[in-house]
């Protein structure tokens, strides 16, 4: 229930009241030095910022029920004030707001994004709604260390598919997290009554499972009794808490925002129930400070702020020579085994998923911190069989099932990456993806560069892709160029078993967030596979078949397709060389050229994904940029939607035989009709 702010405060609480108002004080004075640098000119802070005047005392309140050290944080893009009351240095905050080298993130971050995993500060994130999915990652690790974590979103966040996520998600769990709605009655510029038709949020709370209840925002004591308890609750196993702060929002949704939409009642009303004026008149009322000591404190902040501005004035900008560092970490060279060679097994025949199964199993086994979990990955064993009996061979802890929500998924990876375990999460289908993009392009992607390295999320995403008769245009997409664009990435594409194996092996020792993108197509194939032998380093190619005449470059479902094709070109004296990229990004750009020079720069680069915008594109512009006179040509899926019929599939997709009419077209000098 709203705590009366009419009511003196308690003796006891006397200390704690006057410590905090002089930490909101400095929070709005520091928000107010960010508006008046961002709306100078020339502006010393380029672009929106958002600021959180009139919601001091939720981070204030909250932060002082926390353990520091222990407890996480995940804040609202309108997050400084999370970020100040976090302990953070606010010399490095005004710094990485105002783009300066010495900031938190070098300037890399901003206003919106500012990140500090290392301080206990997961991070602002400017994606709405989208530190739910995190914080249960990170809540993980919380749970072993009997801590908390807070992540805080505004009222418009909760019609955010994500959010609904991870709430559903920490509630299956029973995880530490305490949900802080940072209720403000505006979802950006529209007013949050016109979409929100509950009386008070936290009535939704009981449709997850979980205690909801309302404060009033403003006040810091309130706030953290109620914070506390609700610490307690997920300290002792009991699972996460809704806690909404009713507030208001004392200036506009972002720094240039003059807020036309905004009726004047509604501004006057924010006013009068400013946290700084409510909280200064109690403590009057209750004889703990009077006006003379107020103004003291708010001296005082006014000089510290003007001091904190002026050394982030006289601080350099960040280098350019520093722009393209820290996207991926180092390569880790080839794994070593570590069985003798006299005791090595030899090869053994399995199917490409026995073999992703055997590596999962390796994986896990070999290191404590691994975990693999999906949907249906841990009792059922996975749709496709890829996880079948690791849940009992390792327990219902480290092999585990999911709820049917892929943002939450992936994010809550991106969270427990952060606290240091190895996490292996599998998406079904590709095509799945595509509901929970933002983990992976706006969250994982970027913590190494907005770090600068000093943060990475080592996760291996597993999903499988391709058209198999009867699959609809929902499970039939090829979807890597998707992936290959985005920096930050590591993306592989095995086509064989042995690949299937050693390629998932290799992404488990990786730094940086790994895509593996099997082909379901393929999943039957059987082939000979060596566990014990030496794994080959993410980044390179394979040479399939040696030739002179024409290079096949491809991955993925179509290496089959091309080495059957290469058998038939043979007979008819065309020598093909067959290249399997298998790892995308980073791409083997050496081997490359390699093949091409040997096969006097006559290539054929074949992908099932469609033809336009496809990472084929990217390959031949490579090729003719290094050689003017290559002759090069693309055979992929046409630009059309993939049928579930077998017959239409068949007269769309790069098989043998298209393979081998646009080889011996190309071999002879000559360009293929069709795709280019």
């Amino acid at each position: 229930m709203l705590s009366n702010t009419a009511n003196p405060i308690k003796q006891v609480d006397a200390g704690f009241a006057l410590a905090a108002y002089r930490e909101m004080l400095f929070i709005r004075a520091f928000e107010q030095q960010c508006f008046d640098l961002s709306t100078s000119t020339p502006p010393a802070i380029a672009g929106s910022i958002h600021l959180c005047a009139g919601q001091e005392a939720i981070p204030v309140g909250a932060m002082a029920a926390l353990r520091p050290g222990t407890d996480r944080i995940v804040a609202t893009y309108r997050g400084h004030g999370w970020a100040l009351s976090g302990n953070l240095d606010p010399e490095q905050v005004l710094a990485e707001i105002c783009h300066r080298k010495n900031g938190i993130n070098g300037g890399r971050a901003g206003s919106a994004l500012i990140t500090a995993p290392w301080a206990g500060f997961i991070g602002e994130n400017s994606i709405v709604g989208a530190g739910g999915p995190i914080a249960c990652g990170v809540a993980f690790g919380a749970r072993l260390k009997k801590s908390v974590v807070i992540v805080s979103f505004g009222e418009g966040a909760t019609s955010q598919g994500a959010l609904h996520e991870s709430m559903v998600f920490a509630s299956t769990f029973a995880l530490p997290v305490i949900f802080i709605c940072e209720n403000n009655g505006w979802s950006e510029m529209t007013a949050s009554s016109e979409i929100i038709k509950v009386d008070r949020l936290a009535k939704r709370a009981s449709g997850y499972g979980m205690t909801g209840v309302t404060v009033d925002g403003t006040d810091p004591i309130a706030i953290r009794d109620t914070v506390a308890q609700a610490a307690d609750h997920a300290r002792d196993g009991h699972g996460p808490s809704f806690i909404e702060c009713r507030v208001s929002r004392l200036w506009g949704h972002y720094n240039r925002d003059v807020e036309h939409y905004r009726p004047k009642e509604d501004r006057s009303k924010a006013v009068e129930n400013d946290p700084l004026t409510i909280l200064a008149k109690r403590l009057r009322q209750s004889g703990i400070a009077d006006e003379q000591a107020l103004e003291h404190y708010s001296i005082a902040v006014v000089r510290e702020i003007a001091l904190l501005a002026a050394k982030v004035a006289g601080s350099a900008a960040p280098s350019p020579a520093d722009a393209r560092l820290h996207v991926i970490g180092d390569i880790k060279p080839a794994l070593r085994s570590t069985a003798s060679l006299t005791n090595r097994r030899a090869a053994v025949e399995t199917t490409y998923i026995g073999a992703v199964n055997e590596a999962l199993r390796r994986i896990l086994a070999a290191d404590d911190r691994s975990l693999v979990y999906g949907e249906d990955v841990g009792k059922a064993g996975g749709i496709f069989g890829a996880t079948r009996n690791l849940q009992r061979e390792f327990g219902v802890d480290r092999v585990f099932d999911t709820p049917i929500a892929e943002a939450a998924i992936l994010g809550s990876a991106i969270g427990a990456a952060l606290e240091g375990f190895k996490p292996i999460v599998e998406i079904m289908w590709a095509d799945f993806l595509l509901v929970a993009l933002d983990q992976i392009i706006n969250q994982a992607a970027n913590f190494r560069y907005v770090t600068q390295g000093r943060s990475s999320v080592p996760i291996v995403i597993r999903t499988q892709q391709g058209a198999t008769p009867g699959s609809c245009p929902q499970h039939s997409q090829s979807l890597e160029a998707l992936l290959f664009h985005i920096p930050g990435l590591l993306l592989g594409l095995p086509s064989t078993p042995q690949d299937a194996y050693d390629m998932l092996r290799s992404a488990a020792e990786a730094c940086d967030p790994t895509i593996l993108i099997e082909a379901r197509g393929l999943y039957q194939r059987r082939g000979e596979v060596i566990f014990d032998k030496n794994v080959e380093p993410i980044g390179t190619a394979r040479l399939v078949r040696d030739g002179k005449d024409l290079a096949i470059i491809t991955w993925g479902a179509t290496v089959p397709e091309a080495s059957e094709a290469a058998v038939r070109l043979a007979a008819e004296g065309i020598d093909v060389a067959i290249l399997d990229l298998r790892w995308l990004s980073p791409l083997d750009q050496e081997s490359l050229f390699s093949i091409a020079s040997q096969c006097q720069w006559r290539v054929l680069v074949v992908h099932e994904a469609n033809l336009t915008g496809g990472v084929g594109a990217e390959i031949a512009t490579r090729i003719a940029a290094r050689h003017s006179e290559s002759i090069v040509h693309r055979l992929a899926a046409p630009d059309v939607r993939i049928p579930a019929s077998p017959v239409l599939q068949a007269a769309l997709l790069p098989r043998a035989d298209a393979i081998v009419n646009a080889a011996r077209l190309l071999a002879n000098g000559a360009y293929p009709l069709g795709n280019v």
